[in-house]
């Protein structure tokens, strides 16, 4: 897992808007790092005692569905370390 400090400058450089193929392997890349750091950051929201509702308010959604898409995630992440 990814650490919140860390800059998306460092991890993902941005291709020329001429090289579409460079740029839609970014668009992937980000993807993957923007899956991370939600991950991350509801993580960390949980150890801090957030409810799922808190969580699924913070990035605008229901915490039904904010459960439904992360917390199995989440839980495979802490059985795999």
């Amino acid at each position: 897992m990814i650490s919140l400090s860390t800059k998306v400058d460092d991890m993902v450089e941005v291709p020329p808007p001429e090289d579409p193929e460079a740029a839609l392997a970014a668009v992937v890349a980000l993807r993957r790092l923007a899956n991370q750091l939600e991950r991350a950051a509801v993580d960390h929201a949980l150890r801090q005692g957030w409810t799922w509702a808190h969580i699924g308010q913070a990035l605008g959604i229901s915490a039904q569905a904010a459960h439904k898409k992360l917390a199995q995630k989440i839980a495979q992440e802490k059985d795999e370390t």
